[in-house]
């Protein structure tokens, strides 16, 4: 059968796997430790798109009444932050899930030749424990967390990262994500992309942000 790209990427969170149940769990974990009011489950899937610290500091601000800033400039921050780091380690895999035909989807277009690879936000620790807690790390051939490169996205050094080391052209290779980030991402990068509509696009329709195609699941990629 024809392989359309050679190198396909995913966005990780709302992408290959519902994460935001459990990163809601740890949130509230935090928050709670440290006496203030729980957020929703929507506000956090709202959050989710620029990294794991950035939604925490996002919540913080929320449930505190403070400003992004006065967050960012607290000396609570780091203590805070590595509550949320327990919390989180320990949240992990315990409420996420795969979306229908990721699994199968991956192995099949692995079996074929196409270099699979993963450009999240996500912090890297993170990232290697909801990989690891849903076994797709032996399917990939690289991960790009938030803090591999000195930028994440939508800068498209992680994309251009991905072109380089497994050597594709930008025509060859597809990105997959959930959210105006991810389109925003290839687009810089001059890559084509597809997006999937269940995920975390802070609460707006993906087709609003005009990806080349919007695809019903994974399977759309065979």
């Amino acid at each position: 059968m024809r392989v359309e790209f050679d190198l396909v990427m995913f966005d990780l969170d709302g992408t290959l796997i519902a994460t935001a149940p459990e990163i809601c769990d740890a949130v509230n974990d935090t928050l709670r430790h440290v006496e203030l009011p729980e957020v929703t489950q929507q506000q956090v899937n709202d959050w989710i798109g620029h990294g794991t610290r950035t939604l925490l500091i996002q919540a913080l601000a929320y449930s505190g009444g403070m400003s992004v800033a006065a967050v960012q400039a607290s000396d609570k921050l780091p203590a805070i932050a590595a509550t949320f780091d327990t919390h989180y380690q320990r949240r992990c895999g315990t409420r996420s899930h795969l979306y229908p035909q990721v699994r199968e989807s991956l192995i099949t277009l692995r079996t074929r030749g196409v270099k699979l690879a993963v450009v999240t936000n996500k912090e890297s620790r993170y990232t290697r424990t909801v990989l690891d807690a849903h076994q797709l790390t032996p399917l990939l051939h690289w991960v790009v967390s938030g803090d591999t490169l000195p930028s994440k996205k939508p800068d498209p050094a992680g994309v251009q990262a991905c072109l380089e080391k497994f050597g594709v052209r930008a025509a060859r290779a597809l990105f997959v994500g959930d959210s105006s980030i991810d389109v925003a991402t290839a687009r810089n990068a001059g890559v084509a992309v597809w997006a999937l509509p269940y995920g975390y696009n802070m609460g707006q329709p993906i087709a609003a942000c005009a990806p080349d195609r919007v695809i019903a699941d994974c399977s759309a990629l065979l």
